[in-house]
């Protein structure tokens, strides 16, 4: 990690507040952009971590330097191996993803002091009312750290940044496919499940496929390409979000369905003689 963007190291990501949120390290300059995700799953690494960090610098590292965290790859019969998310996600970058070996923390000593950082300077004394909010005091607090003399660098990460951000490769021309994406039947409850948690949906489309796309701010169902549910991503679990339109939706369909008379049906059925099932069995023969 001695050259302009030989590397950058991230670490883990938290579902709450009370640990570090996900961080990305720039090898050279020492910056420490980060960004708090709900869990630390392939989706939520690839597209809260990775894709909105990186598309604001405008600039993609040549390597993403990482643990053995299970969302990103692990060491298999002494063979590093992501996961085919990663994986895809590393190659429509046209980087390459270093996987550290296990029990080896020096090889990302730096981030971790970065973690051991943000745990003793920004968390202590804290209070946040919800992800947004600690979204955007850490963004404050971020400014001030990244303006700060480095002991061990002798200047500001900020002088050193310009120069890591040229040694970066160009944004690619089409952005890479991030986020949870996953359809499925709507069931007559009319939610659907995603991390965990439980997200309702317009009861008019019970029964028919629904797309549900989502990255760590917002769950968007979907259903032939038209919106049947729009939800704030919940960082809890095991939670229901019900929006009262489709609440109520639900219960004025109830009240139509039970309004409506029940058509009797008049059907004429024909009534065979028994003579006929003898016939048919040439019962009739042996009586004769």
């Amino acid at each position: 990690m001695a050259t302009p963007s030989a590397g950058i190291a991230a670490s883990l990501g938290y579902r709450d507040g009370s640990t570090p949120p996900d961080e990305m390290f720039a090898a050279l300059a020492r910056i420490v952009p980060a960004v708090p995700v709900p869990v630390p799953a392939s989706a939520d690494i690839e597209g809260g971590l990775h894709w909105t960090l990186i598309s604001s610098w405008g600039r993609v590292p040549k390597a993403l330097v990482w643990d053995n965290e299970s969302a990103v790859g692990q060491w298999r019969a002494g063979r590093p191996q992501l996961t085919e998310a990663m994986n895809a996600f590393r190659g429509s970058l046209g980087i390459k993803v270093i996987q550290c070996r296990p029990a080896d923390p020096e090889a990302k000593g730096p981030v971790e002091r970065a973690n051991g950082y943000l745990e003793t300077s920004f968390l202590p004394g804290r209070r946040f009312s919800s992800p947004a909010d600690f979204n955007a005091q850490l963004s404050d607090w971020l400014v001030r750290a990244n303006s700060r003399q480095h002991r061990m660098l002798r200047c500001r990460p900020l002088d050193r940044w310009d120069a890591d951000r040229a040694a970066m490769l160009p944004l690619p021309p089409v952005a890479p496919v991030v986020g949870w994406r996953q359809t499925t039947w709507l069931p007559r409850d009319h939610y659907v499940r995603l991390d965990g948690n439980d997200y309702s949906v317009h009861p008019s489309v019970v029964g028919r496929r629904v797309e549900v796309t989502a990255d760590c701010n917002q769950v968007q169902v979907l259903c032939d390409g038209r919106p049947v549910a729009r939800h704030d991503r919940c960082w809890a679990s095991h939670q229901s979000i019900t929006d009262p339109a489709h609440r109520q939706a639900a219960v004025d369909l109830r009240i139509a369905a039970q309004r409506t008379p029940t058509t009797a049906v008049d059907a004429q059925v024909q009534r065979r003689l028994l003579s006929d099932y003898d016939r048919m069995f040439g019962l009739d023969e042996v009586a004769a």
